[in-house]
This record gives structure tokens, sequence and C-alpha cells, in this order.
């Protein structure tokens, strides 16, 4: 009870930032007090990731402070922040991939030994030590390279622990993260609560939020809105305060009587990853590929639009049979793919949103071989604002918006095709809550408008609110098909491990 009146051990108080005309933060305070993991939500552009990168060092408030235990402190650098003891734990750490895991944690701080040479021994001996605090059992020997992103986030705050930091932030930890490696960092982070520590975290997942957090605080537009004891909320609460309104439903299906069967997968095997893979898809369906990570769904979707080649079976669009592995071949059929890695595989950061928006669209937009601006500019206009994508300039690199705004753009490039099939690859994975739900509004009319849609997706509510039937994979098969009406979290989960039967 004594905890709501003790000092903080790190309060945000006040603070604003502006980059040119634009105020990124304003007038924002909420406190961080030893033993609590705090949530910090809001939409993409709320002004999580500045106040990030102000407890982190990167960036000096224009006003207000960060004050650690009363007192206030200057963060001028990343090496303040490390001295004053706060660690930033990111999506996707960046460790030396040559180097030990050893190494990695004690990376300029190595212990000596006679002479002035790096004892190893003692090294290694307080790496297995930190490992040992948190609970996990990883080798300090091994090299960097190729850990899961799981793994280096645990190398990433066992240096936190060495460097004996009292305020952990986390930036979307568990975007690319299984269940299991969810629920392992979370032991992590409740463990290191129980010693003191505060957690800031940051997530788009509800469940998440609720399971480990004991206080949340929301920003929208670069303000503070409000900090409330988790108990007191629902998740109803959080989103009407993030988005500014009623968010009348997360996930907006509407009921179609579907057509013709467009999408025919037929017996697809590749070996070692997938094997008889068989399902269809009608006009106007949503079908989800479910299961755990691992499970082959996404191979699968990239095999059906040819980027991977299959062994044995075959893919048919309208009846057609497509070539194996010519994903051109899959475009001129009516194939259009959103993939999972929407900076690596959907867009090219560098260019403009405007080139990025008609990139499946150049030859039609093109005369006697030409390119004309003003066609192309057009195009893209059209399809950003179907799709309300918010930009500067269109002139502007795809790289300087949202992830909300640059998951749009890449639907906005496929959508400009005309597709009968539209396959999507977790369509919503770091997005925030109001983007969701547009992204899940136009999927529903994108079905109603007569696409059929496959959708992949690890999130249950999302499979569960937005699929017309539940397809869900377990090492590389198809254990269950489930019709709207039977998908349950209970019957998708029991599939998707492989125990037979369904759920009470």
């Amino acid at each position: 009870m004594g905890r709501e009146h003790a000092t903080p051990l790190l309060e945000v108080r006040g603070v604003s930032k502006s980059f040119g005309a634009v105020a990124a933060v304003r007038d924002v305070s909420f406190p961080l007090h030893g033993g609590e993991a705090h949530a910090l939500v809001g939409e993409n552009g709320a002004g999580k990731s500045t106040i990030v990168k102000m407890l982190a060092g990167v960036h000096e408030p224009d006003a207000g402070a960060i004050v650690l235990e009363g007192e206030e402190r200057g963060l001028a650098g990343p090496a303040a922040a490390q001295a004053a003891g706060i660690a930033v734990i990111y999506q996707e750490p960046t460790l030396f991939p040559d180097l030990s895991v050893a190494e990695n944690i004690f990376m300029g701080r190595q212990p000596l030994g006679r002479f002035g040479r790096i004892d190893r021994a003692a090294m290694r001996a307080e790496a297995v030590r930190l490992f040992d605090r948190l609970g996990v059992r990883l080798d300090p020997d091994r090299p960097a390279r190729g850990l899961s992103i799981a793994d280096q986030q645990l190398v990433e705050i066992a240096k936190a622990l060495s460097l004996h930091a009292r305020v952990l932030v986390m930036d979307e930890p568990t975007a690319a993260l299984s269940g299991v490696e969810v629920e392992r960092l979370f032991a992590v982070a409740r463990a290191l609560c129980a010693e003191g520590a505060a957690v800031l975290f940051i997530s788009h997942r509800f469940d998440e939020v609720f399971s480990l957090c004991q206080r949340l605080t929301v920003m929208r537009d670069g303000t503070w809105v409000s900090t409330d004891p988790v108990a007191d909320l629902t998740v109803d609460q959080v989103v009407r305060r993030m988005v500014g309104r009623d968010v009348s439903t997360l996930f907006p299906k509407e009921d179609v009587d579907p057509g013709d069967v467009v999408l025919e997968v037929d017996g697809l095997s590749r070996r070692g990853v997938f094997s008889d893979i068989g399902f269809s898809v009608r006009a106007g369906e949503i079908v989800a590929l479910a299961g755990l990570v691992g499970a082959g769904r996404s191979e699968v979707v990239r095999a059906v639009f040819g980027i991977d080649r299959y062994d044995a079976g075959e893919v048919r669009v309208a009846g057609e049979r497509l070539p194996v592995g010519t994903p051109a071949a899959a475009v001129a059929a009516g194939i259009a793919v959103v993939p999972e890695d929407r900076r690596q595989q959907g867009l090219v950061m560098e260019m403009s949103i405007e080139r990025n928006a008609t990139l499946t669209r150049l030859k039609p937009l093109a005369r006697f071989g030409l390119l004309g601006g003003g066609r192309e500019r057009r195009s893209a206009r059209e399809w950003t604002k179907r799709l309300q994508v918010k930009y500067g300039r269109l002139a502007d690199a795809v790289g300087t918006l949202s992830g909300g705004n640059q998951q749009k753009v890449v639907l906005a490039k496929w959508l400009a095709t005309g597709p009968k099939v539209l396959i999507v690859d977790e369509p919503t994975r770091g997005i925030d809550i109001g983007t969701k739900a547009e992204v899940h509004r136009l999927l529903s009319r994108l079905a109603a408008d007569g696409v059929a849609v496959v959708m992949v997706s690890s999130e249950l509510p999302e499979v569960l609110g937005m699929a017309d039937r539940v397809l869900v994979m377990h090492e590389g098969r198809i254990a269950a098909e489930l019709g709207r009406a039977e998908a349950t979290e209970e019957s998708v989960m029991f599939a998707a491990t492989g125990r037979k039967g369904a759920a009470a």
C-alpha cells in the first residue's frame, strides 16, 4: 500500500520534445516505481518511441526532466543513461555476431587478469552467474550469430544486469517471439521486479500488458492521457483512451455468401517443411492459417505465391494451374501477397511513398515504355487516399512512415492490381489498435467485394474475429479445419499443439 506514495525509482516529469515544427511529445509525466512493470501504450505516432529515446539518452528533452530517485538527471547520451542505471531492450537487439555471448555482455568492460589480459574464465563465470540469476540456460561461449531474437534479448538483459541497471525499458520485445519465448521473457521481467527493478513495457498486445503489468500509462498524439493501476482498467477503456473515440469493433467482419472457388491448393509438399497441404478458398471468403511459430504457415503461402519451390502438388487459380516457383505467373493469375516482413520484403524503404505504391503497376502506367510522373502520382494518390495513409508528401521516403501506414502502402501496392486472391501474412503485427481496426475493416470490405483472402496470423483473437474458416497447422501439416462457429481459442490451440480431440 505504501508504494503508491513512495518516491518513484524514475519519473518522467513534464517532458516535451519537438523535431522542427513537429511536436512529438508535449508535457508528459508518469512515474516508474521499483518492483512494478508499467505499460506505456498508444497508437503509432503517440510519442512512445520519443519517450524511449529520451530515457535511452538518444534525445534530450526540450523541456521537463528525467528524475531518478528524486534527483533530476541530464541524460546527455546513451553512456549517461547507462551510468544512471537505465537499459533499453529493443524488439531486435544488435549484437556483435562473431563474438561470443559472454563477450557481447562485457564488451568494453572485460575483466582483466595478470599482465592486463582479458580473464576469459572470470568473464564466462560471471555470464553463467547472470543467466542463473535470470533463470535461463544460455551457453556463454557460443557465438551470437544464429541466436534467436528471444535469446538475443536475454543477452541484452544480462548485459543490463551486469551494469547494475535498475530501470529496464522493453520496447515491443515480444513482436517476434513465440508463446513459450514470451512466457520465459515475462518470467525474467517478474524476477527483476521482485528484486526491486522497474520495468517499462511498450506493447500493442493487451493480453500481455494485462498479464505482466501493474500500472498503465496511455499516450495520444504526443500527450499524456492517463496513468492508472491495471486492475482498475478494461481493454475497452484503454482502447477508447488511446484512439480518442470508440472503436465500435476491432473485428468488423461482414457476413458474406461465398462465391465460386478461386484458389485451390492440392497435395502441396516440400521435403522437411510441409506435407500434403490441401485447401480451397472461395470468392468473398477469409480463410486463416493458424498455428504455432514454426508450423510452416508462412512457408506454405510463400510456395503458393511462387517465392519458394515445392516438390509435389499443385496450385490453381480459377481452375488454371500455376507453374512452380514463378511469382510473375501468380501475379498475372491474380494473386497478391502482403509479406510478414514489410520492411525487408514488402517495401523499398529508401524509395518514395509514390513509387512503392505503384511498383506493381509500372507497366500499365507507362506510355510507349516511358513512365510519366503524373500518371504514377495520380495512381499513388488515389490508393493512399482510399486506404487513409497518413503522410507528409508522396515524394517522402516510405521509411519515414509509421508501421501501420507502411502496411497500408504495401496493401495499396497490391490492391491496385485488382487481385482475385489476397494473401496477408501477419497483417497487423506491430501496428496500433486503431490501425488494426482499419486493416481488419479493409480485409472485410475486400472479401465483401469478392476477393478470396488467405490470412496467416499468430494472434488468436484476430483469427477468431476475422476468419470464415480456420486451418490449423502443426509441424508442417493441416491438423484441423474449423468453421467460424466451432473455432475457439481452445479448439485452435488443441490442434496447434498436436493434441487429439477438442477442448471440453
